[in-house]
Parts: C-alpha cells; sequence; structure tokens
C-alpha cells in the first residue's frame, strides 16, 4: 500500500501474500515487484566485476562456494543474493567493499512488495492498533513461531518463500526499537496464546517473547477472555495506524485477501470497534499475568 493508495480514500485490496519459490539457498525475483530493477542492476554490476578480473562465472562460483548457475541467476537479475554471496564476492574479486556496499540496496528487495508496502506504513505510524483472534500477532511473533506458522499454510509454500515472509515479518519488527518510539497496542484472543502453535517449545518461548515485549513503556498488550459473553471484534482481526498529520488507515485480513481501508467514515469504525475491544479485555497488567500463568502450565 503507497501513499497514494492511502490518499485515495477507498478500499485497496493488498491481494494474496504469496510468491513463487524454489528450494535454492538465493531467492527468486518477482518481476512483477518494482524492486526487480534493484537487483538487476547488483546483478550487472557483479558480472562487470567478474569480467574485469578475468573469471568465468563458474570460476566465480567454485571460488565462493555457489553453482555456475546460481552466479548466472544472480547476475541476470533473477535471483536475489544472500548477503553472503556478496561478501565472498567482493572479497574474490577485489571489489574494496563496493560489492558488499550493496547489501544495503538488497535488503528490502529481498521481502515481498505487499510486506514492503505494509511496513512502510508501520513504519510512518505515530500510534498502532491490532486485534489478533487466531494467531499472535506477526509484530509479537519470535521467528520459530512465524516459520511454523507458514510452513502450515495451505497450499504450501516453498522453502525460499517460507523463508522469504519470515525475514519480511522479522523485519518489520524494527518499529518496535526505532525512535521516536510509536505507541503500540494489542489485543489477542485467549485462544492465541493457549493454542501451541509450532510445538511447546515454540510455544513457550513465544509466551516469553510477549511478556519481554509487553514490558516496554510504548507497548501494551491486553488479552480477550474466552469467557467473554459481549464481544465487538467478531468481524474478525484488523490493525489500526494512525499518523502525525491526523489521518489514519484500517489493515483488514481475511482467508484470501488482505485489504488498506483508508475510508475516513469505515476507518470511524474500525476505531470505535476497537476502543470497546480494549474496553472488554483484560487490563495490561492483568494480560501480562495471565500470560505468565499459560506459560507457567504450558
Amino acid at each position: 500500500m503507497t501513499d497514494e493508495g492511502r490518499d485515495s480514500g477507498g478500499i485497496e485490496d493488498l491481494g494474496f501474500l504469496a510468491t513463487d519459490g524454489t528450494d535454492d539457498a538465493d531467492q527468486c525475483v518477482d518481476l512483477e515487484d518494482d524492486s526487480g530493477a534493484v537487483v538487476a542492476a547488483v546483478g550487472r554490476q557483479i558480472r562487470l566485476w567478474r569480467e574485469s578480473a578475468g573469471l568465468r562465472a563458474k570460476d566465480l562460483g567454485d571460488a565462493i562456494g555457489y553453482g555456475e548457475n546460481q552466479v548466472y541467476k544472480v547476475e541476470g537479475g533473477k535471483r536475489i543474493p544472500k548477503p553472503e554471496f556478496l561478501d565472498r564476492a567482493d572479497q574474490v574479486l577485489g571489489a574494496g567493499g563496493k560489492i558488499a556496499a550493496m547489501k544495503k540496496d538488497l535488503r528490502e528487495a529481498r521481502y515481498p512488495k505487499k510486506v514492503r508496502d505494509l511496513a512502510n506504513l508501520e513504519r510512518a505510524a505515530v500510534e498502532l492498533g491490532a486485534y489478533s483472534n487466531h494467531n499472535v500477532h506477526g509484530l509479537l511473533q519470535t521467528e520459530e513461531y512465524a516459520r511454523a506458522l507458514y510452513e502450515m499454510r495451505r497450499p504450501s509454500f516453498g522453502r525460499d518463500e517460507i523463508d522469504r515472509y519470515v525475514a519480511g515479518r522479522m523485519g518489520r519488527q524494527e518499529i518496535l526499537e526505532r525512535r521516536p518510539l510509536t505507541m503500540l497496542t494489542f489485543v489477542l484472543e485467549e485462544v492465541t496464546i493457549r493454542r501451541p502453535l509450532g510445538g511447546g517449545a515454540v510455544a513457550r518461548r513465544q509466551l516469553e517473547r510477549l511478556l519481554e515485549i509487553g514490558q516496554l513503556r510504548h507497548v501494551e498488550i491486553q488479552v480477550m477472555p474466552t469467557d467473554r459473553e459481549d464481544h465487538a471484534g467478531m468481524g474478525g482481526q484488523f490493525q489500526l495506524l494512525k499518523f502525525d498529520d491526523g489521518t489514519a488507515v484500517a489493515h483488514w485480513e481475511g482467508q484470501l485477501f488482505n485489504r488498506m481501508v483508508s475510508d475516513l467514515k469505515q476507518v470511524r469504525i474500525i476505531e470505535l470497534r476497537y476502543g470497546i475491544i480494549r474496553s472488554q479485555a483484560l487490563t495490561p497488567r492483568e494480560s501480562l499475568a495471565f500470560i505468565e500463568k499459560v506459560l507457567g502450565e504450558t
């Protein structure tokens, strides 16, 4: 979701977050993604450095521990090289840090475009509120928990897809530490902290992570008990983002699509519901005590 989309005053369909993947070590490039130009430019530079050094693609591959085909795909802009590929190539080709420096250009290109768009909105927000009803919110997930979620998707994701989406989800969590601080509030259904997704060890670490994040002064985590007789969140999970210019958008998630809602009337409805949901949930202090209790039972 770009700033242009946010200003359009309507509902933007973010589509189903999925990309084609392979079992190779590096990541395939989505040609419909605007990061493709960056990947292609990096590939051209690597090829120029290799040719200047008088090496064949096979020679470079052997020297850095990659196959000849992998090198050709990277140079052709068809595959995103991992950081270690760039580091090794820089050393072998004597680039003096010029190839390794391109890691910064490729860092965000490694994430799916729709993930980058959402991360950019989150980065611009001064306040973020989220209600989650079937799993722990992405900004609160451990890497192991996130990986377990993607591994249980059906139809199944390939290894590259899982790696790419997990990296994107972990990258979004920079919002927890960036300055100035963003006010972050979360309401999690009780089932999200009781369901042992990924197994007992993964679930325990996830609960420990919630307790760690819940101690941050700019973060409030609340639990919605299952026994509540009145619940304003029966329409499903969502995320509400507010910006310093007074505007706001809501991110709503469904089975096969995500949508960004920017229409003022609809955003206000989401904001109203979120306020009621927070009032119906346990307080932040009660919620951390509840999570700690569940951890002791896990």
